[in-house]
């Protein structure tokens, strides 16, 4: 299993222009196409743990890639 890094932009429904991007780290079966097939019930928890706000968009990603392009 690998650990993937699920990226959650999520909005203030008080303030639809207020998105914030939300990393949230899980084990995967070890592709970023099995991420994104296992990524719904996260999401869903997020969202119920976090009612003031709407997931506007997600993808998966490795740990650090953002790190790794510089």
């Amino acid at each position: 299993m690998n650990t993937v890094d699920l990226i959650v932009l999520a909005c203030a429904l008080s303030d639809p222009s207020a998105c914030h991007e939300y990393h949230l780290l899980f084990q995967s079966e070890g592709s970023l196409r099995s991420c994104t097939m296992q990524a719904p019930p996260y999401l869903a928890q997020w969202a119920e743990e976090h009612p003031k706000f709407r997931v506007v968009r997600w993808h998966c990603d490795w740990p650090d890639h953002e790190d790794q392009k510089s």
